[in-house]
């Protein structure tokens, strides 16, 4: 096996076609994709907040091919993928948003469930692809309340829409794999990450934009649920361990073409309060945060990862623990509120992470 880093020799002019790539997650796997020399095609919808990072950090510059259409048109995603030969395909595209499930369940299913599977038809139809990574969550498991971390071989399921779209997502891509891809000779892997963290994340109803949003506004942050605990790590953490089981997919399809948990390590996961009373102090001034006593629709209290697979096999681990995490993450809304070039900070972040990633 080669070794278990990120290889830049590995990704240098190998082109990869990101769903999602104007997202959160999309816009950093973009950037850091870029500095390994990758081409990177893109395929997502126009962004969805103002602010955003794929505009912040100038990351269609990063781009070699950037579509901007839906994941639900099957006839213009699989032209896009026809037109670019991508080797690999990674899917974030998604409605990513508990709370926005609840709202709009049809659009959640739809394109969570059928863009999957739009997807994987047009990988099918594209001879050149040979591994695939989908994307999913680690809400997909059926949640117990267990203080013990999930493992892959855990049962799937989901209280909310979203949660069941993305287990739906993790069945449609075991079938796919069995039905089709081993016989194509395509690997196809799922990664379940945790709650991730980082600068340029502008969603709604998520902690750390919440909370940016009400410091710069000199207001308190209201939590809907201060006790409860979930996985938290930097979107670079679970970056990291995605573009290590690409790698590993390319060289050995059958021994990786499995779903795979990401996520931190045990101490890190920690209850909303503790998250944000590191905010509250990195940030400083007259930033504070209180319970929000409105009704809400229902969360899990306790989720947490088991990623005994990926540290043991993959040979992967998180890097930034929660407090350094969270101390990055408030530097770069500093820096963005400051007006600085977002671009170079957000690259001299994945630099920096890379090379202790490196050195591990």
């Amino acid at each position: 096996m080669e070794s278990l880093v990120i290889n830049q020799d590995f990704w240098h002019n190998r082109t990869v076609f990101i769903t999602g790539h104007t997202g959160f997650k999309g816009s950093w796997l973009a950037l850091w994709l870029k500095q390994l020399g990758a081409n990177v095609v893109g395929y997502a919808l126009e962004p969805l907040t103002s602010p955003v990072l794929f505009e912040n950090a100038k990351v269609i510059k990063a781009i070699k091919q950037h579509n901007l259409a839906d994941i639900r048109d099957l006839n213009t995603l699989s032209k896009a993928m026809q037109d670019c030969k991508p080797e690999i395909v990674i899917h974030l595209a998604a409605q990513p948003l508990v709370r926005e499930s609840y709202e709009n369940p049809l659009n959640t299913y739809s394109t969570n469930v059928m863009g999957t599977v739009n997807l994987f038809e047009a990988v099918r139809n594209v001879s050149t692809v040979k591994a695939v990574l989908n994307i999913t969550t680690d809400k997909c498991y059926e949640n117990k309340e267990w203080l013990w971390g999930y493992r892959e071989n855990e049962a799937m399921g989901g209280f909310d829409p979203y949660s069941s779209s993305k287990a739906c997502s993790e069945l449609v891509s075991s079938a796919y794999r069995q039905s089709f891809f081993q016989q194509q000779g395509i690997a196809l892997a799922t990664a379940r990450a945790g709650n991730v963290i980082g600068g340029g994340d502008w969603g709604k109803d998520r902690i750390v934009p919440d909370a940016m949003r009400a410091f710069i506004e000199n207001r308190p942050l209201l939590i809907r649920n201060p006790m409860a605990i979930r996985p938290w790590q930097h979107v670079l953490d679970a970056l990291s361990g995605y573009l290590m089981l690409c790698q590993q997919l390319m060289q050995y399809p059958d021994k990786f073409s499995e779903a795979w948990n990401f996520g931190p390590n045990e101490d890190d996961a920690q209850p909303v309060s503790k998250l944000a009373d590191i905010m509250v102090n990195s940030w400083g001034g007259k930033a504070a945060w209180e319970g929000d006593k409105g009704e809400h629709p229902h969360e899990s209290l306790s989720l947490r990862l088991d990623c005994s697979k990926a540290k043991a096999q993959l040979k992967w681990k998180p890097i930034w623990n929660l407090e350094r995490a969270l101390g990055e993450t408030v530097n770069w809304y500093k820096a963005w509120y400051n007006k600085k070039d977002m671009q170079q900070f957000t690259l001299d972040q994945i630099r920096t992470y890379h090379q202790e990633h490196q050195g591990q």
